[in-house]
């Protein structure tokens, strides 16, 4: 079920109001039961799948604890890290099965055909299941929080199912840690007119992210990567740019639409999404881009590797190592792990020419606080995530390199059926768009927070502006066929 479709327009209100209704003690199954309804709208039998990772981590959570208890200091070590590497293990492995197997194939079938050894890859009919990196990732971050004595292991089953099957962040997060959702599952919330307002507006931004930016954008893009070998060089430098602006607004607008629905009913869900084309270097990029997956991978993998106390050698060893994982997180192919490891590389790199940088500043006295240099830093930032974009939004590694071969020849010359897939007022609209988007990044990057202003207006302003967000996503949004909603690219993941 999508959240920019019908379906959810009408399956949202329904369940919050009987979730309001409701008394306190039975509000935590209605939710359990509309969440594992909204993920079968999708697949019943996965549902399943899900309900089998939970188990594994809820039976997990239950052995770290009573190994906690055990007296001999020895025992009590090596039981717990049992539990916790098999809880890792298995679900891994699960996420392996499902999101990996072919690609772990077709690299064992080149190996050995550089041999002259023809494999023949086993064939199971199997579709990779919608959110399942999401889900397996915010269900182990309960076991390492168990493990290292960070939250009590839960008790009840279904209220942990609840957890790990919240359905606004269900399918592609934020990723919640157990120290800040698990909780929430147990507390009464009461309806408060003021914070659904909040959770209202979050989600009509969301919904204008999503709707009338990421889809209108997204078709320039296809158009652009569709037909990359017919277009000028400057058509494919507008795609990737283009792209970095069409997976935000995609990507954000969901986390926004989840934050905001989650803030009706009372939950708290962490930010996910904080100006990020505003950053002035590559790691603060991802101080503020996808912040859930990005902390997830700081705190469960990064810091356990050694992070940055065993020397800086094995510090940008660790970064790299990170940064690929996070790339293979994102797809079973070649171009997401370059994606990921581009992104190591930049900080490892930033890092190391840091003294040079300040010498140089130094030497021509450049001013580094002045408005100029914070410009350029964030142009600068900005171009080197963008070209890591390339490969990410390209279907395969090889065809990334052919865009960046097909680019610096100087790309095709424009033909007289030349077109961007958008043309005359859709094409101002898109750029209008952005804009907007760019300036309302740009007033919270200052602190400047609209939908405060907003709520302080007179309350006939405050509707004649609500009434007109409803209105520019209603007319200017894109739809499919039908007035179908379009799929969320994080979806795949």
């Amino acid at each position: 079920m999508l959240f920019n479709s019908l379906d959810f327009l009408i399956f949202f209100p329904i369940v919050t109001l009987a979730y309001f209704l409701l008394p306190h003690r039975v509000r935590w199954v209605w939710l359990l039961a509309a969440s594992y309804y909204f993920y079968m709208c999708w697949n019943p039998r996965y549902a399943l799948l899900m309900a089998l990772s939970t188990g594994i981590t809820f039976v997990s959570g239950l052995l770290l604890q009573r190994a906690g208890q055990v007296e001999d200091g020895e025992k009590r070590r090596r039981l717990r890290r049992l539990w916790v590497a098999l809880s890792f293990l298995s679900n891994l492995a699960i996420l392996f099965f499902f999101k990996y197997w072919g690609f772990f194939w077709d690299n064992v079938e080149a190996l050995f055909a550089l041999g002259g050894i023809a494999l023949h890859k086993p064939v199971f009919d199997v579709i990779l299941p919608v959110g399942i990196s999401f889900y397996t990732f915010q269900a182990l971050s309960y076991t390492m929080d168990v493990y290292r004595g960070e939250v009590e292991a839960e008790k009840n089953f279904f209220r942990y199912a609840l957890f790990v099957s919240f359905f606004p962040q269900l399918v592609a997060g934020p990723i919640e840690r157990s120290k800040n959702l698990l909780h929430q599952v147990h507390e009464e919330h009461t309806f408060d007119p003021l914070r659904a307002r909040d959770g209202l507006l979050l989600m009509l931004w969301g919904l204008f992210q999503k709707m009338v930016v990421a889809d209108r954008v997204s078709i320039v893009v296809d158009q652009i990567f569709d037909h990359y070998q017919e277009m000028p060089a400057w058509a494919i430098v507008l795609g990737t740019v283009l792209f970095a602006f069409q997976i935000y607004c995609d990507f954000g607008g969901y986390s926004n639409i989840a934050i905001g629905a989650a803030k009706v009913m009372g939950f708290s869900l962490m930010e996910n999404f904080r100006q990020p084309y505003l950053s002035k270097s590559c790691g603060e990029f991802w101080r503020r881009w996808h912040i859930s997956l990005s902390t997830w991978f700081r705190d469960y993998l990064y810091i356990p590797l050694g992070g940055n106390r065993k020397g800086k050698r094995r510090k940008y060893f660790n970064n790299l190592v990170t940064f690929l994982a996070s790339g293979l997180w994102h797809g079973a192919s070649w171009n997401y792990v370059v994606w990921g490891g581009l992104n190591g590389v930049y900080q490892v790199v930033g890092e190391i020419l840091r003294p040079a940088r300040e010498r140089l500043c130094a030497a021509f006295k450049i001013d580094r606080s002045g408005r100029l240099w914070q410009v350029l830093r964030v142009g600068i930032t900005f171009v080197l995530i963008d070209f890591a974009w390339l490969f990410f939004r390209a279907p395969s590694f090889s065809t990334a390199v052919d865009m960046l071969r097909v680019l610096l020849a100087g790309g095709a010359a424009v033909g007289e059926g030349f077109t961007l897939g958008l043309e005359g007022a859709e094409l101002r609209l898109m750029f209008l768009s952005i804009l907007v988007l760019m300036a309302v990044d740009l007033c919270n990057n200052a602190g400047v927070e609209l939908r405060r202003g907003l709520v302080r207006l007179p309350l006939p302003v405050r509707w004649v502006c609500y009434l007109l967000a409803v209105y520019v996503i209603l007319i200017f949004g894109i739809y499919g066929p039908g007035f179908s909603a379009s799929q969320f690219i994080y979806f795949q993941f």
